[in-house]
């Protein structure tokens, strides 16, 4: 019981800290002070404290958007293990489930993008789908390899199986997997090189131009829906790729939040390092991440 306390604490409390911690890293390499560390904690509570303002050509679609993303994505939360602690929920096949979760809440996303009528948002909505389509297969050879090695379909099981002997023993499978699965991480939470969150320029914008329409509340779900998918595929990246464990759950959960912070702060230092791709550069990444699961598959299949 304490620890499905602490996992939902941690699901609902810490998702906008790891957007603070970036903005701060990126903020040192620029050799600035940057924002506090919980100015994403305010812009949420200032955004739902404000009204909304819908346009009259919208339909039901473009308000339940913001609410089916963060309500599936929070449900997705609740699938995954945090550390070296099992999942509230887990059940066999329970890694399908967590896929087409993402999936749905992509859906709502472009359908609510679409239902504005607007080209431009159509435009992001486009770009969206496609790069998701080349991201998808990766994270489905990811699953199919942890299933092979911890001979379970459930991701408590799958996610807590790797260890640092396993690192010895698979560990060309394991960085090749660890590699692609970044790749996707960066890709699917909109972070640079793939897409700039920060950025209103017409050519450069993918996730962002989906959701410029929205205001209030329900731009502040939007924002906290994101940090909350950052939260979720970033636990499930850091099982895989740092496999820590102490034997004693408080410490176990000491390690898993430093492990996120750690986290926060190597995509701070890649964005702080790297460019935003030209958008006809990023469906060859997303292949060449494709590439790197499905090797890494058939060294655990053989």
């Amino acid at each position: 019981m304490l620890d499905t306390i602490i996992h939902l604490l941690l699901a609902i409390l810490m998702p906008p800290l790891l957007l603070g911690v970036i903005g701060k890293t990126k903020a040192a390499f620029a050799g600035r002070v940057g924002a506090p560390l919980l100015q994403p904690y305010y812009d949420i509570a200032r955004l739902l404290r404000k009204g909304s303002v819908f346009s009259d050509t919208t339909t039901w679609l473009f308000r339940a958007g913001p609410v089916v993303t963060l309500a599936a994505t929070a449900v997705a939360a609740l699938l995954v293990p945090l550390g070296n602690h099992g999942a509230p929920i887990s059940f066999a096949g329970d890694m399908v489930l967590f896929a087409y979760l993402f999936g749905l809440a992509r859906f709502f996303t472009t359908v609510a993008a679409l239902d504005t009528g607007s080209s431009f948002e159509g435009m992001g909505a486009a770009r969206e789908v496609t790069f998701s389509c080349l991201a998808e297969p990766t994270l489905f050879f990811a699953l199919v390899t942890l299933a092979r090695m911890s001979g379970s379909l459930s991701l408590t099981p799958m996610l807590t199986h790797p260890s640092v002997a396993d690192w010895l023993k698979t560990g060309a499978s394991l960085l090749l997997l660890v590699g692609a699965l970044f790749i996707v991480l960066l890709a699917e939470n909109c972070r640079i090189p793939f897409d700039d969150p920060t950025t209103h320029l017409e050519l450069t914008m993918i996730h962002e131009v989906m959701v410029l329409d929205h205001s209030g509340p329900a731009f502040g779900l939007i924002l906290y829906g994101a940090a909350l998918k950052l939260f979720v595929l970033g636990a499930f990246f850091m099982n895989v790729a740092l496999p820590l464990r102490t034997g004693d759950p408080l410490t176990d959960w000491g390690v898993f939040v430093a492990s996120m912070v750690v986290l926060a702060v190597a995509i701070g230092v890649v964005e702080s390092v790297m460019a935003r791709l030209r958008l006809v550069r990023v469906p060859q990444l997303l292949v060449a991440a494709t590439i790197l699961s499905a090797f890494s598959m058939l060294l655990i299949l053989r």
